[in-house]
């Protein structure tokens, strides 16, 4: 009898997910498997949403393969060692999983794989993430876009039906392996706290907001975005649905989904973009890095209200709004003049929908050092995006509720002087 693991990830879900239904179409019996990785649970705090968030997920999956007559194994150690042992464990001839396009996990999985082959066991990926994925939509050269209005030229000149079909795991399911295993591992075995500090969003979003998403988009007191980005990050619903209905439903929120596409090719193309400027001219600029000005970001206390609420919002909750994200990320590195790298591990830390392709993408842009970023000599007026995004206060009341009253405190920078520091500094720093 065929027997495979398939290693759950970044698919915390069994409808519609790729490398199940390769598992489960070319297997007898397949076992499911999810690891928390150690490496990476150890340096987050105790109370951290996102761990609460990928238990509760498990939870349900593994009620939903236990209905199904299997179950789900759930371990906490080092994947590179405890995969390859859960795969001698139940004499798997094969492993699947579905592909992530990361540095850290691309070499864990070349770990992976040439431990898995020292056994005669085969390791087998399946996109399943985004739409298109590594070299699938390159220029006519074979070289990489780096912009991404082209990009997305190619990208919807390349689609077809195929490319939005959902894999039908139901199909195969009797294929699941007929195991028990132990309850799912507790929270508190973990060293963490089951404290669920807000709601999560929701894991469905009513057409009516897909469908006015390019009117209401980039205004942050109203639900004018599908808050799916939690969801797309683990997940837990499938990138082709949600494209399928954006194409039907709005073109503007398809293409939100084709830059995440862009970003992860991105990633996988330039993996020193981590740490490392797209624009490498960039890392020659001199940043101020004033600890006081990044604390007072941080917790929201820079006299900018707009920026304020957003970064309140997003230590209170591990959301912020989109057209906020750009608005502080702008403020960070332009008025304040701090490396934009500091803005990404700070959001790497406090999102919940954390990503960090979208991340370093979004951060490089803001910084004006990525690729198809906004030119340095754009810096956002946060006061010009507030009367144009928030006219009424009404998000910067919510979060903000000192405002306008002796106790807010003042601008920590002058807008007019920051902006000429800032051009200076970069025009300095990015001469032949």
């Amino acid at each position: 009898m065929s027997t495979a693991l398939f290693w759950h990830r970044r698919d915390l879900r069994i409808t519609d997910n790729a490398g199940l239904y390769k598992a489960l179409k070319n297997n007898e019996a397949v076992i499911p498997v999810f690891i928390f990785d150690h490496s990476i649970l150890q340096v987050l705090p105790k109370n951290d949403q996102r761990v609460l968030f990928i238990h509760q997920e498990l939870a349900k999956i593994k009620a939903q393969y236990r209905s199904l007559g299997s179950d789900l194994e759930v371990l906490y150690g080092d994947p590179k060692v405890e995969i390859p042992a859960l795969a001698q464990k139940y004499r798997a001839q094969k492993v699947y999983t579905n592909r992530d396009y990361e540095p850290q996990a691309i070499a864990r999985d070349q770990i992976i794989f040439e431990a898995l082959q020292q056994v005669n066991i085969e390791f087998i990926g399946a996109k399943d993430q985004v739409i298109f994925e590594k070299n699938e939509v390159t220029k006519d050269d074979g070289l990489p876009y780096t912009i991404y209005t082209p990009y997305a030229r190619k990208w919807k000149a390349k689609l077809t039906d195929y490319h939005f079909k959902a894999y039908p795991t139901e199909k195969y399911l009797t294929h699941l392996h007929p195991f028990q295993t132990k309850a799912l591992i507790s929270l508190e075995e973990m060293g963490f706290e089951q404290v669920l500090l807000h709601p999560f969003p929701a894991s469905a979003t009513p057409n009516a907001v897909i469908q006015k998403y390019h009117e209401l988009r980039d205004i942050p007191a109203v639900l004018g975005t599908s808050r799916l980005s939690l969801h797309l990050r683990f997940g837990t619903i499938s990138i082709r649905a949600l494209a399928r209905a954006a194409q039907h439903l709005n073109e503007k929120y398809l293409n939100e989904l084709i830059w995440r596409d862009f970003y992860q090719m991105i990633l996988f193309q330039f993996p020193q973009t981590t740490d490392k400027a797209f624009k490498p001219q960039y890392d020659r600029i001199v940043w101020e890095n004033n600890e006081s000005d990044f604390a007072a970001w941080c917790t929201g206390q820079t006299g900018y209200p707009l920026v304020d609420a957003g970064m309140r919002e997003l230590n209170a909750t591990g959301f912020m709004h989109n057209r906020v994200r750009m608005v502080v990320a702008s403020f960070l590195t332009k008025h304040l003049l701090i490396d934009w790298r500091w803005g990404e591990r700070y959001f790497a830390e406090k999102l919940l929908d954390f990503e960090l392709a979208s991340n370093v993408g979004g951060w490089q842009w803001a910084a004006g050092c990525g690729c198809d970023a906004a030119p340095y000599f754009r810096v956002f007026n946060p006061e010009a995006q507030q009367k144009k995004f928030d006219p009424q206060y009404s998000y910067i009341k919510k979060w903000v509720p000192e405002f306008g009253t002796p106790t807010y405190i003042h601008p920590i920078v002058d807008h007019k002087m920051a902006r000429e520091r800032v051009l200076d500094r970069f025009k300095t720093a990015l001469q032949p």
